[in-house]
């Protein structure tokens, strides 16, 4: 027995590299049983996985601390090893449900609502994100980078393996296939929900009193929808589509129908005859959408055609709806607002008065975040914004870590990067408020959430305040935009309250601060929101 084992030795001494090879197809071929095992193990504990699994072995005292680390490890391993095949279904996040695979046929789609591609970087949430914007029921993705949105699926579904595509932006995640769609049934925000495909709902409303002049275009149409309501006044190039029982009519809104005045939607309840799970209105009541067409009434926007001797501020704590203002002053106008700063993002998006110097005097306001006394005298007069701590922070907080309509991640929510955000910036909201009441020489103070509120009326005191005459025409044509390029989508929201007790305590203190400087200034305090509970 002795002499093969020296034979061996002898062998492995003048060879030492096979015994190494040895050694690593001994370990190789027992990690591959173990890695089978657990494949069997996992696949017959079915939707439970290895949690369960752990739960029974130790209600059986036979595993121990150490022994369920080292299999949980191995599970994220094994998962992590299985994931360029795992199923669309292994994506629901809560705010989309999985329905299916579904077949497509490019004559008769199954969802035939709008649809995108991107042959690059299509992702599952990017579909979703773009469906649920536009009001629609369904997402679907296909052959890795294609999205169809639609309020119903016209088509039967199929095996799941027939959806075999990775998506084109999302390694790991499927999309679809070759005429198969990957179908999500998604769970709108209460905004969202409002829509229907591209239009907006608007509402019920009664009749105008002159309807001929008040919408110029109208039809009877055989088996009424609204979407043959909407195409018809799309074409005809109208920012209203509005349905009274089999008559459709389409023109914008104007003083003689301003959609001011809502009626009850009871009031509205008659099916329409092509949809009976839709509402047409009737010859009182008129059901209101709004289409995609562009409203040009407020749309030409110049520099001031004398330079202005007065320097307008447009202050507000990094946050607050400043972008959203000058969106909305500009439309409003006609005038192009400045900046104390220059954001080459901004100018691209057509605020064309960001590369001005902000002292040019060719715009109507301009854009500040700046709150010490020199900077806040430079200005002969002010419109302040303030939102709502809670928002305007968490608003910051995405646009520093995802953009100006973007996201920041969970790893920054949950990181060390929130606390010391709100740490170091919700005292800056209390003083920024507080320095421009203090060293103004003009301030008229507007919150950002009564102007979401009652947009038309708070818009007319901003014009007013700049000295300038109102259109209402123009404001009218601004509420159909209110929105512009810079809203965050309403399907990504946080599922939990990110402010501790401690941080609310001290946020709370700040806006009775606030609240307080207000009122001795003879002005509203804070909105009821603002104040703690």
């Amino acid at each position: 027995m002795a002499k093969p084992l020296l034979k061996i030795q002898r062998y492995f001494r003048r060879k030492p590299v096979r015994f190494f090879s040895l050694i690593l197809l001994y370990l190789t071929a027992g990690s591959l049983v173990f890695l089978h095992s657990g494949f069997v193990g996992e696949s017959r504990s079915g939707a439970r996985g290895g949690r369960d699994s752990l739960v029974a072995s130790e209600k059986g005292g036979r595993t121990s601390l150490s022994d369920a680390r080292g299999l949980g490890i191995m599970s994220r391993v094994f998962k992590e090893t299985r994931r360029s095949g795992r199923s669309a279904k292994d994506v629901d996040d809560g705010r989309a449900k999985y329905i299916g695979c579904h077949i497509d046929d490019t004559q008769k789609r199954a969802l035939r609502g709008v649809s995108f591609f991107d042959y690059k970087k299509m992702t599952v949430f990017r579909c979703q994100d773009n469906c649920a914007e536009r009001g629609y029921m369904y997402a679907g993705l296909e052959f890795g980078a294609e999205c169809y949105c639609g309020h119903k699926i016209q088509a039967p579904n199929v095996s799941d393996s027939e959806c075999n595509m990775e998506c084109k932006g999302e390694k790991g995640n499927l999309c679809g296939g070759a005429n198969r769609l990957s179908i999500y049934r998604l769970e709108l925000s209460q905004e969202s929900a409002r829509r229907y495909g591209s239009s907006i709902f608007k509402g019920c409303f009664h009749r105008p009193d002159n309807v001929t002049l008040a919408l110029p275009i109208s039809a009877v149409i055989q088996n009424m929808s609204v979407e043959k309501c909407v195409d018809m006044c799309t074409e005809r190039e109208k920012t209203l589509a509005v349905l009274g029982g089999d008559r459709c009519h389409c023109g914008f809104p104007t003083p003689l129908f301003s959609l001011h005045e809502p009626e009850d939607e009871s009031l509205c309840l008659h099916h329409c005859l092509g949809e009976e799970f839709e509402t047409c209105g009737n010859e009182e009541y008129f059901v209101v959408y709004q289409t995609q067409v562009q409203d040009n009434r407020c749309m030409d926007r110049h520099f001031l055609p004398t330079r202005a001797k007065q320097l307008v501020a447009l202050a507000s704590f990094p946050g607050a709806g400043n972008t959203w203002a000058r969106h909305l002053i500009e439309l409003a106008t006609g005038f192009y607002t400045g900046s104390y700063y220059f954001d080459g993002s901004l100018y691209n998006k057509g605020f064309k008065g960001e590369r001005d110097h902000w002292r040019s005097g060719r715009t109507i306001c301009i854009k500040t975040h700046e709150s010490g006394k020199k900077e806040i005298e430079s200005f002969d007069s002010s419109v302040v914004m303030i939102r709502n701590p809670y928002k305007a922070l968490m608003a910051e907080f995405n646009r520093k870590y995802g953009g100006h309509i973007g996201f920041a991640s969970q790893a920054h929510w949950k990181g060390k990067e929130w606390p010391e955000f709100v740490k170091n910036y919700s005292p800056w909201w209390a003083s920024h408020t507080l320095d421009w009441l203090n060293y103004g020489k003009a301030v008229h103070v507007v919150h950002f959430e009564n102007v979401k509120r009652d947009l038309f009326s708070h818009l007319k005191g901003m014009v007013q305040f700049l000295g300038l005459k109102v259109s209402e025409e123009r404001l009218l044509c601004v509420e159909g935009q209110k929105d512009g390029n810079f809203k965050r989508s309403g399907l990504r929201k946080l599922e939990y309250d990110p402010y501790t007790p401690e941080m609310r305590a001290s946020i709370n203190e700040l806006v009775q601060k606030v609240d307080a400087a207000l009122r001795k200034r003879n002005m509203p305090g804070v909105p009821d929101e603002y104040m703690p509970r």
